[in-house]
């Protein structure tokens, strides 16, 4: 009986791939339950959605004014004091936008969403002209491709994609209402985490044993460090990027230079993918002007990611996230296809907080264990050959 039991121990318990394997069979397991009672869960997510957009906002503001308020602290100023200056600021401010820039903006729109059909249909006419050249037909016998079968399929996504876009026009109304609640709402929120923001981990260690709570107030202070610097890193490389570029757009005389630069500030807190969106309209506008413009456009960008890339990023966001620039194109992409434009949003610092616990989970395995005990150091050692010879 004990040499049974031995036996099932070396082949269950001690062994790393069949350990595993009951793992990832529990897990699994785990998982298809789950998805034969989701139904359970969807008060949960009711709730969930209601409050995530008013949620995210704050910890987004708390996150970017949390230091303000600690520095005022500094200066001896009370905490609700100190919070009612930053709202009277902030009130200050948006009345400065809806008093000046807004205005400013809003014709620049208005100009461009009236005049964006012109240069389409002018992109259009000279895209004709270019299939009709020899040129065009150089390239396409080169490649071989049957190019009515390639804009068939364009016009079969587009009519798709147009489609769901007037299915959705029902939603417009709750989608509306759901942003006037969580604009509403976000202040609030936001004063009680000003106020009361650093009891909060105290108050979640609290529900946990007291062994796991060293370990666990650890895990969220690197959580903690990994979002607050991306939030205000970003924050502030977006602001230098919108600046950059409209400096650059009026130098070079490019039309509507202050909403193409708010474009790519609010588009640029997207990496990899941001940029891309925000020089396409730009790009279209200057090739129907000129292409000497087109030029000069391109030079103004190379030029704003060169100084981005070199001298912002890495004086503001250092090297905080630790995260490959693979990694980071495929957790947006993944997240993209997941979540929609929330998902592209907030991929980054998701995978930066997931891969801190994850970390540590693994930690915490290897110690209690003992799967990934150190080898001998004769196991090691290589004897070269003409030692064995």
């Amino acid at each position: 009986m004990k040499g049974t039991l031995t036996k099932f121990k070396q082949f269950f318990i001690e062994n790393k791939f069949v350990l595993g394997l009951l793992i990832f069979l529990l897990v699994a397991l785990d998982i298809y339950v789950l998805t034969k009672i989701a139904f359970i869960f969807d008060p949960l997510m009711v709730i969930l959605k209601t409050v995530a957009a008013p949620i995210i906002l704050a910890g987004i503001s708390y996150y970017l004014f949390n230091p303000i308020i600690d520095w005022l602290e500094k200066k001896k100023w009370k905490r609700g004091w100190a919070i009612a200056l930053l709202y009277l600021v902030i009130i200050g401010l948006i009345i400065l936008l809806f008093s000046f820039v807004i205005p400013a903006v809003k014709d620049q729109i208005v100009s461009l969403f009236k005049s964006f059909p012109g240069y389409w249909d002018q992109i259009t006419q000279k895209f004709d002209e270019f299939s009709r050249s020899s040129l065009f037909d150089q390239i396409k016998d080169k490649l071989s491709t049957n190019m009515s079968d390639i804009m068939k399929t364009l016009s079969t996504k587009g009519t798709s994609v147009i489609n769901s876009a007037i299915t959705s026009i029902g939603s417009i109304v709750g989608t509306v209402t759901e942003v006037v609640l969580a604009i509403v709402t976000t202040p609030l929120v936001l004063f009680y985490l000003l106020k009361d923001g650093k009891k909060l981990p105290d108050f979640l260690l609290k529900m946990l044993p007291v062994n796991g709570r060293a370990h666990t107030r650890q895990v969220l202070g690197e959580a903690n460090h990994q979002i607050s610097s991306y939030i205000r890193g970003q924050i502030i490389v977006s602001l230098c990027i919108g600046i950059l570029l409209f400096i650059g757009y009026l130098i070079i005389g490019l039309p509507y230079a202050l909403t193409l630069a708010i474009i790519a500030a609010c588009t640029s807190i997207v990496p990899y993918l941001g940029p891309a969106i925000a020089i396409t309209p730009a790009i279209i506008i200057a090739i129907v002007t000129s292409p000497w413009l087109l030029i000069k456009l391109i030079i103004v960008w190379c030029v704003v990611q060169l100084l981005e890339g070199k001298f912002i990023s890495p004086q503001v966001m250092g090297k905080t996230l630790k995260v490959h620039p693979i990694t980071i194109l495929f957790v947006i992409l993944v997240a993209g296809n997941l979540f929609g434009i929330l998902g592209v949003i907030f991929a980054v610092p998701g995978y930066a907080v997931l891969k801190v616990v994850v970390t540590h989970v693994f930690i915490w395995f290897k110690r209690v264990s003992g799967l990934y005990g150190e080898q001998p150091e004769s196991e090691y050692v290589v004897t070269p050959p003409e030692e064995k010879e």
